[in-house]
């Protein structure tokens, strides 16, 4: 039987949402009526809207994908007054105020706290930029990322932004592909760090060399299955095909339709590429690609050139996330800055697009890490525009526990999480940098805080990943933290072993702590973390991780989400000022 999320896309979906979200925003919040609010929440998603947690009626998250996380001039600017004008909610969030864009792990930019009334404006002034939330959620082709810095980048053997350009413009609003079982996910990567995480995909092109004809030519070997969710992760796997930028596009439809025929429409939860590649096999995909998706003879895999990927690597020792500031292929500079979890606050957006566009080109990049990157500086500004203030926050050159810390949106507004995440990840950062020394040799280390098991996060391939569970303390229920160890992608990825279950989140800073000083004890030579931790059986590392609570303050312990917002005075779900109309006053509740 297909389940009720197929039903309610059987009978609306794609771009005919667009005209019912007018609709009801004309009518305001109250004419959804309540028995139908799942099914138009999981309508609305195709349009990136995302219903907010319990406690937050009314409210919801946007979601803005660019393809490749380039924003042109003039667009990072246009995210920024939107938030500052309708992104902001009924209580304030202690580290980062009220308004705020926030940076997710796929080139993205969210926006929360819009309320339903305000999606046609909103709507209108991203399509007066050029942007749109189109597919940024939803069962069906999201936002393609790729290497932030592709066209720019002297390390890249093939332009990834041109592909993932070239998809962005042929499955957005296609309605051969609008419908997927479930969530689609596609990479693009040209370059030597990897910075696509292919790896992690549904679907990944990765750069190749291939003789044809006599000729070398430089193209994509394809990857299938790939990706984090639940507790089933996988890497992307070789199905033995190798496409020229001509073919890519045509090789990309023709996966998505044979996911959207076959995946399975039964089970949201074996929806996904993974599982349809481990029930048939790279060989049957191919075979079946071949007979019934392509018209013409695919190409066996060509010559990886994967051989030095490096970002996100784990390796603990080495800087290959694009923070910084780099030479481009055409003698300019970008400048990679450091986003801490990825949130910016509204005047800080405004500054970061002053500079943007007064010492650069005011074209702004989205990483796969949180962060930012501003291109095109002329060598004769790179020194002015580092001295904005701005730039003291977002830093070039963070301390590395800063530099490495991702964390997902957490109980704040996500309906998922089980604990609290971006304040706490600061904390956290911000207590390591000040209680402790990494090893010698070790100058990047990275912490992944992901509120459950969805792992948006990505906490699988971090150096110490953090994920949501639940405890008790004292007799009391607090937030928890499993821990794992040793993940990170790059030549040889790997998934991080998870070691430690529930340690109570208040000590975690001294658990990683404790971690670091015997790893510094223990390691042979100038070893690398992960190293380390590959050589190592999981009782042996989670003998070294030693729980201790120290002088960091953990406020957010007692939520265990049985709140409306975790950060307001008065957090009682009772205490919900939601549901909301468009001017804020509450609407009263039917009984």
């Amino acid at each position: 039987m297909a389940t009720d999320v197929e039903h309610w896309k059987d009978e609306l979906y794609g771009t005919d949402i667009r005209d019912e979200i007018e609709r009801f925003a004309e009518e305001g919040w109250e004419s959804i009526p309540e028995d139908e609010r799942d099914a138009w929440f999981e309508r609305f998603k195709w349009y990136g809207l995302y219903h907010q947690r319990a406690g937050q009626e009314s409210y919801f998250m946007m979601r803005i994908g660019p393809a490749g996380g380039v924003l042109e001039p003039g667009q990072f600017r246009r995210i920024a007054e939107i938030a500052d004008e309708f992104s902001r909610g009924p209580a304030s969030n202690p580290e980062f105020g009220n308004g705020w864009l926030d940076v997710t792990t796929r080139q993205a930019i969210q926006l929360h706290w819009i309320r339903l009334e305000d999606v046609p404006k909103i709507f209108e002034r991203l399509e007066d930029a050029g942007l749109s939330t189109v597919q940024a959620c939803g069962d069906s082709w999201r936002n393609i990322v790729g290497c932030p810095v592709a066209g720019k980048d002297k390390h890249e053997h093939v332009d990834a932004g041109a592909l993932a350009n070239d998809l962005h413009d042929t499955f957005k609003r296609n309605e051969a592909h609008s419908n997927l079982p479930r969530k689609w996910k596609v990479s693009v990567t040209g370059c030597d760090e990897g910075c696509g995480q292919g790896d992690i995909n549904d679907l990944s092109f990765e750069p190749a060399e291939k003789e044809i004809d006599g000729e070398t030519v430089t193209g994509y070997n394809v990857r299938v299955g790939g990706g984090l969710s639940r507790n089933e992760p996988r890497f992307a796997r070789n199905i033995d095909v190798f496409a020229t930028p001509e073919q890519a596009v045509d090789v990309a439809g023709g996966i998505s339709a044979l996911f959207r025929d076959h995946g399975d429409r039964e089970n949201r939860y074996n929806a996904r590429m993974k599982f349809l590649v481990d029930e048939w096999g790279p060989e049957k995909v191919r075979e079946t690609l071949q007979e019934d998706y392509v018209d013409f003879e695919l190409e066996t895999a060509g010559d990886d050139l994967r051989e030095s990927y490096s970002y996100n690597a784990g390796d603990a020792d080495g800087k290959h996330d694009h923070v910084g500031v780099h030479e481009q292929a055409d003698g300019n500079v970008y400048v990679g800055l450091n986003v801490l979890v990825g949130r910016i606050g509204v005047d800080d957006a405004y500054e970061i697009a002053d500079a943007a566009e007064e010492y650069a080109s005011g074209e702004v990049r989205l990483t796969q890490r949180q962060n930012i990157i501003l291109t095109d500086v002329p060598d004769e500004n790179l020194d002015t525009l580092l001295e904005q203030p701005v730039f003291e926050e977002y830093s070039p050159d963070p301390h590395p526990f800063q530099r490495g810390s991702i964390a997902c949106t957490g109980t704040e507004f996500c309906s998922l999480s089980i604990v609290e995440t971006k304040n706490r990840q600061v904390r956290y950062a911000r207590w390591l940098k000040e209680n402790v020394k990494l090893p010698d040799g070790v100058d990047d280390f990275h912490i992944h805080l992901s509120g459950c098991t969805a792992s948006c996060a990505q906490p699988q391939i971090a150096d110490v990943s953090l994920r949501g569970m639940k405890t008790r303390k004292n007799g009391d229920p607090v937030e928890a933290l499993d821990i794992g160890l040793g993940g990170g992608l790059g030549e040889d990825p790997a998934f991080a072993s998870w070691v430690a279950e529930r340690i109570p989140a208040d000590e975690v800073p001294g658990a990683i702590a404790n971690l670091l000083e015997n790893f510094a004890a223990a390691r042979d030579g100038e070893e690398s973390f992960r190293e380390f931790v590959r050589d190592r059986d999981d009782d042996e590392l989670a003998a070294l991780i030693e729980p201790e609570e120290t002088d960091y303050d953990d406020p957010y312990m007692h939520n265990t989400k049985r709140t409306w917002y975790p950060y307001a005075e008065d957090d009682s779900l009772d205490a919900s000022p939601a549901p909301a109309r468009a001017d804020g006053t509450p609407i009263p509740s039917d009984d």
